[in-house]
């Protein structure tokens, strides 16, 4: 079945719902809104805050928005669900959730949800009843469970019941039992009855291949433009096969582009790197990007949620040890990469933090706080991306790569449409020499970025790009 037509054209926008923005300033308990984030602590925001700010993110240019859990748990995360059928109250009612659809599909904006099917949380009701009834329970097997009884609330990994990495508090569903999967897919057609456009499943790599086609059947029957989008860490081509999903969340992408621009990740971050010491030099930047295009079919890379950070993940801008420029120049390489641009709420004006709880903080609405000059220029991509059919559509293609001056370059094309996407990797201004007629720029080229125009030289293009700079070239009017 064909990848949704819409994911192609989207720009995504985390949310990470406790964080984002609060209307209900009176809910008893709550840590001010801007404390330092914390694994236990709420900050309190809500569905109604997310509907009260979706003209700022229109305003950015977002078309879609990917939450975080937002059912019923006892955690600020909430991926460890009470009751997958109920919002969480501190994050309203099932009256907020259709308010903020019906508002969000007004702006034309699609919505998807984040589907923790792995594992529930101990207060689940059918893992509550193991808890009480112990073997007598008719869920008993729902779970794993090795022995009675089950000490549900101890310290130390479980060892009578599976858990999600032996956490007490998250018992593994077996996924194998007809009344858990119709149990999960009733849920999920509840909700896409509601009107979400997809869901994004968390750890799939725990639940088996069987699964997840009768799980992707159940969805595209209901809707066949529904996306899902799996949380894989690596390349695993696999995972796109016909009736699995549509794309993945691209970690490999933002592993090549972060380490590019002298990142540090910790093997924490994104597996199975180890910490560099070094910055990855665009010839290596350019056989990652290559592997990643030639890994999945072409309509699976169009469809990969592209991202420079998550609620897993340091900030973007933390990665980069605060450099502000490169920053701008790593969402200018993950705006020109085939996939959907996804951003992490806060991260376009210039949040920081490291990893959970770190880049969990709730978001500042002061805009005297903001890196504007990040915003403008995150909404500058988003603007030139939606107005370029290449970008949207177009398969990639390799230009080439310079490790001395820094230079990276890539095409996309659609046809006969082609662009060109040149960044300078470095510190110092640097020049890429193109040819003109194999990018159908014969008579000169604009940059789509700056406005800049180029002229051809002896059948080449030179194009000037200064220190951690980017141009996206097209063919001159």
């Amino acid at each position: 079945m064909p990848t949704p037509t819409w994911v192609s054209d989207a720009v995504f926008y985390q949310i990470f719902p406790d964080r984002f923005a609060r209307a209900n300033e009176h809910n008893p308990g709550l840590r001010a809104w801007e404390s330092r984030p914390t694994r236990r602590g709420y900050h309190g925001g809500d569905l109604r805050g997310v509907t009260g700010r979706l003209d700022y993110l229109q305003d950015l240019g977002v078309n879609a928005i990917y939450f975080n859990p937002i059912f019923h748990a006892p955690t600020n995360h909430r991926y460890n669900a009470t009751d997958y059928m109920r919002i969480d109250p501190l994050l309203g009612d099932l009256k907020d959730f259709q308010d903020l659809i019906a508002a969000a599909k007004h702006r034309g904006m699609r919505v998807i949800l984040d589907g923790v099917l792995n594992h529930t949380g101990r207060e689940f009701f059918a893992f509550q009843d193991v808890l009480e009834k112990g073997e007598n329970s008719a869920y008993r097997d729902w779970f794993f469970i090795r022995s009675y009884p089950l000490n549900a609330y101890g310290r130390g990994k479980a060892t009578e019941y599976e858990a999600w990495w032996g956490f007490r508090e998250l018992p593994k569903l077996n996924t194998d039992n007809p009344e858990v999967r119709k149990y999960l897919f009733d849920m999920t057609l509840f909700w896409l009855d509601q009107g979400i456009d997809g869901w994004r499943l968390d750890v799939p790599n725990e639940i088996g291949f069987p699964f997840w086609e009768e799980y992707s059947r159940v969805v595209k029957e209901a809707n066949p433009e529904a996306y899902l989008v799996g949380e894989i860490w690596q390349l695993e081509p696999e995972w796109t096969k016909p009736r699995r999903f549509d794309g993945l969340m691209n970690y490999p992408l933002r592993k090549l582009i972060l380490e590019g621009l002298g990142a540090k990740l910790p093997n924490t971050d994104v597996v199975p790197s180890a910490v560099r010491t070094s910055s990855l030099p665009p010839s290596q930047m350019a056989a990652q990007a290559e592997a990643i295009w030639q890994t999945y079919p072409a309509e699976n890379n169009l469809a990969m949620y592209n991202l420079l950070a998550s609620h897993d993940t340091m900030r973007t801008l933390t990665a980069l040890r605060g450099h502000a420029a490169k920053a701008r120049l790593a969402y200018a390489i993950m705006f020109a990469f085939p996939g959907a641009p996804a951003i992490y709420y806060g991260d376009e004006i210039g949040m920081r933090g490291g990893h959970d709880p770190g880049s969990r903080g709730g978001f500042p609405w002061d805009e005297e706080r903001w890196d504007i000059e990040l915003r403008d220029w995150i909404k500058t991509l988003i603007a030139v991306r939606k107005n370029s059919a290449p970008l949207k559509h177009g398969d990639y293609f390799a230009l080439l790569h310079d490790d001395a001056s820094g230079i990276l370059a890539f095409g996309r094309r659609l046809g006969a449409e082609q662009l060109a996407a040149v960044f300078n990797l470095s510190g110092q201004p640097a020049a890429a020499t193109l040819d003109a007629a194999a990018l159908g720029m014969l008579h000169g080229a604009q940059d789509l970025l700056s406005g800049q125009q180029y002229v051809v030289e002896a059948g080449r293009l030179e194009v000037r790009v200064p220190a951690w700079g980017a141009a996206w070239l097209v063919a001159a009017a």
